[in-house]
């Protein structure tokens, strides 16, 4: 071989090396490129973050900052106006400390059960209650439709209780407080209390006249109440801005508005032991009227309580925990939740009765001062004998006790005449069954104890900055329930859709800071949520349980939590809940054909309450709010029975990239042994076969393009391999 034949072979052979570094080269960085996506991935699924579909940018659900933040935002949705002025009214109707029997019994059986149901479907599948339920079945998807208008009809007027309490608040820096007496007319000649007040009570009086300015009937307007419409317009601003960034900033307003009630409710509580008649009011509270308890009325009343205590159908609390990651211990949440909102009830109640106690006992001392100068009349003239009054007995300091002594007397000796002598009994008792609740336990009977405490500004202020909060925690879950579910379906900005709703919902408003508004929130808190949140709930129930499997559904909690839920669980959901349901569903509709639709409406001549019947006109408005708030559901149903939707279109199904694989969302998954999750481990999926064509775009440096779905890597790669099977996806 000749010298330079080695240099010849040797170039030869380090083209043929260079050439294989070269394909080699390729080959790596198209095998990097992969690698870089699979990462991508990984990365991902570390983070248990989820992009929402249809984003053209990578972006995280976002997510509380803390379990507490979390807890406190539920405890604050479900802690709500109803915990304080419709709870103890219901336990001292109902029976006393008996009531507090069916109640438990009933959290035990709709109220954790349905609660934990809700939690679970929300933070499994990451979405609103549009979202969920559509998910579960695109047939029954009209169910997250029909929570979004409950919640948007009860906003309309819960924000109107907020705002009365905004003015009373405003109102409370003044001494003496401005319900404390009622008003003097002045006219030429003389001064003289106003007519109206004096024959009702000066809380009466500012509740009706001063705050409301009260029409005589619905049909009457009377125009607008600027005073009210202000504190309208300052809490859906509030509202507005504590959500405008989702749970990123009202999550943070839950610290202050979750628990300052408590602390508010904590220190009337020592206050109110300290004050004279606050035992006598708790004493009655808990004192059990066993016979009442077997009346089906309670159990019926106690079902209901719980059923809207918790916010069960209003898709706040899915809202809520779809912002959870996916091991987070829901089960935990649902009793902690359920237990800390029956326990506020309670605390609620202790406050609400120490007060009405000490109130009850200052009317009484009243009452017998009063009667105790008719006796003493009575005896001057001669129609009561000195001889029938024990010696012991000095009038100008008489006790409850001597009084009540003295009463039995002269009703026993002058039995046939006693009632032409005009004597009161004078029991506190008496005062203590009269039964208040809502509006005029919060704006009148309370706010009359409070005129009695000593420094009672300062007491004013707390107690309604107190039912602000109560009240705003509640409309975040609300208002929670309407935003998320609309936003993870039609991919609107949450910025843009949160202002659109509060104004929208502030215009409808007006119509509750009319004259005549009270009676249009009456209206709207018998007929707009009642039924269609039962029909709701009673769905959900359905849709779990039926359609979805509830085998496979506790299957995916076991995966979820890491540890299988109790069989009580099972049992509930598949039996007794619905069951309990219904009966309560059909208790509510015979109530209401019962009952006579229909309001008090405040007189100003004689200054009471008179029952008035819905005008024609009104009866078809109670008719629509119940008829629109379902109304979503079959026409849902229809549209997917019928097929009237084109499903291709790639709205209603979607291939999302989770937890580091690749899940097909399927339009219909009834029938279908898939789980909410697919929840499969990574190393249970199996591996897709790549082909050449895997490469085909790598060309030097690879350049990404975006996926479908708005995420980088792996999701491009395979758009070029149609025949990849499903199940591989």
């Amino acid at each position: 071989m000749p010298k330079n034949s080695k240099v010849v072979k040797r170039e030869l052979d380090d083209e043929v090396i260079e050439s294989v570094k070269d394909l080699l080269s390729n080959e790596d960085s198209s095998d990097d490129a992969f690698k870089k996506s699979e990462l991508m991935v990984d990365d991902r699924e570390e983070k248990d973050a989820d992009v929402e579909e249809g984003s053209d940018v990578e972006d995280e659900r976002p997510a509380w900052n803390s379990k507490l933040q979390y807890i406190l935002a539920q405890v604050g949705f479900s802690v709500g106006l109803g915990n304080v002025w419709r709870f103890p009214y219901l336990c001292q109707k109902n029976g006393g400390g008996a009531y507090l029997v069916p109640y438990l019994i009933l959290l035990l059986i709709i109220g954790i059960p349905l609660f934990f149901l809700e939690l679970a479907v929300g933070q499994r599948i990451r979405r609103g209650s549009i979202g969920v339920w559509n998910y579960i079945s695109p047939k029954l998807g009209g169910i997250g439709f029909a929570s979004c208008v409950v919640c948007f009809f009860v906003a309309l007027y819960y924000n109107v209780i907020i705002g009365w309490s905004l003015f009373y608040f405003s109102q409370s820096f003044q001494h003496p407080l401005p319900w404390d007496q009622c008003p003097l007319v002045k006219n030429t000649s003389h001064t003289f209390v106003e007519p109206e007040c004096e024959k009702s009570s000066a809380t009466t009086y500012y509740w009706y006249r001063e705050a409301l300015n009260i029409s005589s009937s619905l049909s009457e307007s009377g125009g607008l109440n600027w005073k009210m419409t202000v504190c309208l317009l300052a809490a859906w601003v509030m509202v507005c801005l504590a959500m405008i960034k989702g749970i990123q900033s009202s999550g943070k307003i839950m610290y202050f508005s979750s628990l300052f009630p408590y602390v508010v409710l904590l220190c009337f509580l020592i206050r109110g032991l300290l004050l004279n008649g606050s035992v006598d009011g708790i004493r009655h509270m808990f004192t059990p009227k066993l016979e009442i308890m077997l009346e089906p009325k309670v159990w019926r009343e106690a079902a209901t309580q719980v059923f809207f205590a918790l916010g069960l159908g209003f898709g706040g609390v899915i809202a809520f925990s779809s912002y959870n990651k996916r091991d987070n211990n829901c089960h935990f949440d649902a009793v902690l939740v359920s237990f800390i909102n029956f326990f506020t009830s309670v605390l609620a109640t202790l406050v609400v009765f120490a007060v009405l106690g000490f109130k009850a006992n200052i009317i009484n001392e009243k009452c017998v001062i009063q009667n105790s100068e008719k006796i003493l009349k009575l005896l001057k003239i001669g129609n009561l004998s000195q001889d029938m009054i024990p010696h012991h007995i000095n009038f100008s300091s008489i006790t409850a006790e001597d009084y009540n002594l003295v009463y039995d007397i002269i009703r026993k000796v002058k039995e046939e005449e006693f009632d032409s002598l005009g004597l009161k009994s004078c029991q506190i008792e008496d005062e203590l069954d009269k039964a208040v609740q809502g509006t005029g336990l919060a704006f009148i009977a309370f706010t009359e104890a409070m005129t009695h405490f000593p420094a009672s500004p300062f007491w004013s202020v707390m107690f309604f900055l107190m039912l602000v909060n109560l009240g705003l925690g509640s409309m975040f879950g609300t208002i929670e329930g309407i935003i998320t579910p609309i936003v993870d379906t039609f991919k609107i900005r949450k910025e843009i859709l949160t202002v659109i709703c509060c104004s929208v919902a502030f215009f409808i408003g007006l119509i509750f800071v009319q004259r005549s508004g009270n009676y249009f929130v009456t209206m709207f808190d018998d007929y707009s949520a009642t039924l269609p949140l039962l029909i709701v709930v009673i769905l959900e129930n359905i849709a779990i349980t039926r359609i979805y499997g509830v085998d496979k559904f506790m299957e995916d909690l076991k995966d979820m939590l890491g540890f299988s839920p109790s069989q009580y669980y099972y049992y509930m959901w598949k039996y007794v809940s619905p069951l309990v349901l219904l009966c309560l569903l059909v208790a509510s509709i015979v109530q209401m054909g019962l009952s006579p639709p229909g309001y008090s409406a405040w007189i100003e001549d004689t200054a009471t309450e008179e029952f008035h019947s819905y005008p024609m006109w009104g009866m078809i408005v109670c008719i629509s709010l119940m008829v629109l708030a379902i109304l979503p559901v079959p026409i849902v149903f229809l549209v997917r029975r019928c097929n009237l939707i084109d499903d291709s279109s790639g709205s209603l199904a979607s291939v999302s990239y989770k937890r580091g694989r690749i899940i097909k969302e399927p339009v219909n998954l009834e029938g279908d042994n898939t789980s909410l999750i697919h929840g499969k481990s990574p190393s249970e999926v199996p591996s897709p076969n790549f082909g050449k064509n895997i490469y085909r775009k790598q060309t030097g440096s690879p350049t990404l393009d975006t996926a479908p779905n708005g995420r980088y890597g792996i999701g491009y790669l395979m758009a070029d391999m149609p025949d990849m099977p499903e199940s591989d996806l």
